[in-house]
């Protein structure tokens, strides 16, 4: 058992880069985005079409079908690491940017975002995915 001093501990703790709500956000997609490995990829009008599912498994049915053809809506391959990695990398932050203007309704972000990476026939789609999983997290 180690014994820590209160005169150990720094002064002030640097804030968090990103929430916590954002985070856990991210690790759920890190999560699924390791589960779909394994499952064949399909492109995004397919995995919508098949969205018939219930209140129950509904975040869990958008977000597989979000990280399934993620690299098809980027147009490359996403870099996601494992979940509880604190390096973060650029296609995670965009998700996580992402998934806060869609909270948020920020219109302005949410064109910004999805005109920078996202080919015009996806984009619809990539939307409505990432608002209905969003929807499940409290991202401020």
């Amino acid at each position: 058992m180690v014994a820590i001093r209160l005169n150990d501990l720094p002064d002030t703790v640097a804030a968090p880069e990103h929430s916590l709500g954002a985070i856990a956000l991210l690790n759920y997609l890190r999560f699924i985005s390791m589960s779909c490995r394994s499952k064949p990829q399909t492109n995004l009008f397919e995995a919508c079409a098949l969205l018939h599912v219930a209140r129950s498994t509904e975040r869990d049915a958008h977000a597989d079908a979000l990280m399934r053809c993620l690299n098809e809506a980027l147009g490359k391959p996403a870099k996601l690491f494992g979940p509880a990695t604190t390096e973060v990398s650029f296609d995670e932050k965009w998700l996580m940017q992402f998934a806060l203007a869609s909270k948020a309704q920020d219109e302005a972000s949410l064109q910004f975002l999805l005109n920078s990476r996202v080919s015009p026939e996806n984009r619809r789609l990539v939307r409505f995915l990432m608002a209905r999983i969003s929807e499940y997290f409290f991202l401020v």
